[in-house]
Order: structure tokens, then sequence, then C-alpha cells
């Protein structure tokens, strides 16, 4: 007797990639195919095909997170590093007059220098100008001070704002680390910070100062926030801890900037997505090295484009 093969569904139904001839409605969380019931695997959000699953066990015994990186045995310590450097510089401004420390305009993101002729004005003139008029330099990156794209990542003068970052950073930071290993964690945190430089070169006024650890901050909300997407977990906690920081970051200071925040969550988001959405396999680890340096390529070419307009 002749065998005859199986049944198809019909026509528009959609199939179990496994059993062509099932019918099928919920989706792997991870690779999106079609599953049907005995493919089935319950994972912790929702279902996984039993190829996912064979191959999370494999990156478990492996060391390895779900995005490539090797899993950290403590997952806080980047973090809590951050946050020591973070309140070193904070107690350092505090120490040497706090809004009125020196450092805030070494350390602080000003695009553009100027020379202070008193307290309450300044003059757009050249430092050896402002020299001899006896005013006060205030160092710009378009002059010279390329560090501070960096250094304000880790500037604050305000309580509040300082407690806002340094509470989301420990939330949400460990988290995040034990999603995506140490490196990758730290490397989304300063394109997020730089993405958030880059921002207020564009958007702000050229002798205005900014600092902050709000960038980078915001940059981890938005990775989590395309991690959870990515998952098809509810979005809605993460959107409300990303109104609260903002909150938190504006009580009382006068000097964060909304250009910051909004650079710092599309360049954590774009780092982020680089990371979640790269193929697996040997392929992973080479696309998201591609990913994160062209992100950062084009963050630092908006930098430099930025300061050469205004030099």
């Amino acid at each position: 007797m002749t065998e005859q093969p199986p049944p198809s569904a019909p026509a528009g139904v959609s199939t179990c990639y496994r059993h062509p001839d099932r019918e099928a409605y919920i989706r792997c969380q991870r690779c999106e195919r079609f599953i049907c019931p005995d493919c089935m695997r319950p994972a912790a959000v929702g279902f996984q095909c039993p190829e996912c699953v064979k191959e999370g066990s494999k990156a478990t015994r492996s060391g390895r997170t779900a995005y490539g990186g090797l899993r950290p045995t403590d997952a806080s310590i980047s973090s809590g590093v951050l946050i020591a450097i973070n309140a070193a510089v904070w107690i350092a401004i505090l120490a040497t007059g706090g809004s009125a420390s020196r450092l805030t305009d070494y350390l602080g993101l000003r695009p553009n220098g100027l020379c202070a002729v008193n307290a309450h004005a300044g003059l757009d003139v050249s430092q050896a100008a402002c020299d001899r008029g006896g005013g006060t330099w205030l160092p710009g990156v378009a002059d010279g001070a390329y560090w501070q794209v960096v250094s304000s990542m880790f500037t604050h003068v305000e309580v509040w704002h300082i407690f806002g970052n340094m509470f989301a950073l420990w939330l949400f930071g460990p988290q995040l680390e034990a999603q995506l290993g140490r490196v990758r964690f730290l490397l989304v945190y300063f394109i997020a910070g730089l993405g958030g430089s880059a921002g207020v070169l564009v958007l702000t006024n050229q002798y205005t100062l900014t600092y902050g650890a709000s960038g980078a901050v915001f940059g981890l909300l938005g990775a989590f926030a395309v991690i959870t997407l990515k998952r098809g977990e509810d979005m809605r906690p993460i959107l409300v801890w990303i109104g609260i920081v903002f909150v938190l970051g504006f009580v009382g200071s006068r000097s964060v900037s909304w250009q910051g925040h909004l650079g710092g969550l599309i360049a954590g988001m774009a780092a982020a997505a680089t990371l979640v959405f790269a193929p697996r396999g040997p392929r992973r680890t080479p696309f998201q090295v591609a990913g994160l340096a062209a992100t950062t390529v084009v963050i630092l070419g908006v930098i430099v484009a930025q300061t050469m307009a205004l030099a």
C-alpha cells in the first residue's frame, strides 16, 4: 500500500514550522516562528520552540547571555563602579564651591568657550583676549575642551540630579548587565553618553553649560525598552520609569537638558537594537561589533561636524 502524505492545513492558515500539517497561532518568543502545542516549550515570557530552547541551554552551559555576552558573576559591579566615580566627582565639586566650583566649567559640557567678565555676563572673544582683559575663560568643546563630551557624563551639582540618575543606574544597570554581559553593557552606557553629548552640542545654545549622567542613563532605559519590546513583554512599566527618571532629573536642577536626554535615549536604543536583533550563530558577534562601531562613528561624526561649525 502506498503511504499517503499527511493532509496540509487550509490555505492562508499559519502552520507550525516543524509540523506543516498543523495549524499554529503561537509564535516562539525568540525566533518568532509559529509553533503548534506539541512544539511549545514554556519560557519566562510566553513559549519557545524546541530549537531555541536547545540553543538557550547551550548558551547557559557556555556561560553566555541570551545576546552573546559573557555571563557576569556579579552583574552589579559595573554599575557600582560608575556610581562611585559619579559620587567622587560630585563630592569634589561640593568641596570646591558647589555650583560656583571651577570644576563644573572644566568638566561640564559647553559647546563653545566663553569669557566671563563678571558673575552675570560673558563675551564671545578669544581666550587670549579674555586673559588680557582680566576675564575668566570658560572652556568649550569648539575651542579644544574635547574631554567634556565624556567628563560631563560624570558631573553633577544638585543632590536631586545625582540621586535621580544614580538611583536609575542602580535599579536598571545590573539587570541590563545580566542580560547583555559586562562589555556590551558598558559599551551601551558610553555610546548613550556620547549620544547625549551630541544632542547637547547640536540642539543647545553654544554657551550653555550642561552636565549630568542623564544621557547615559536614559540610554540604558532605552536599551531596556528595546529588550522588553523584543521579548514581547508589557512596555508600560519601563515607560513609567522613563517618565519618573525624567522628572527626577529636572527637580531643582538648572543645567540638565532635554537635548541630552533625547540624544542618549536614541543612541542607547540604537546600540541595544544592534545587540538584540543581531542574527544568532557565529555571525552574531561580528554583526554586533560592526553595528556598535557604526553607531559610534555616526555619533562622533555629529560631534566633530558641530565642533567645526562652532569653531
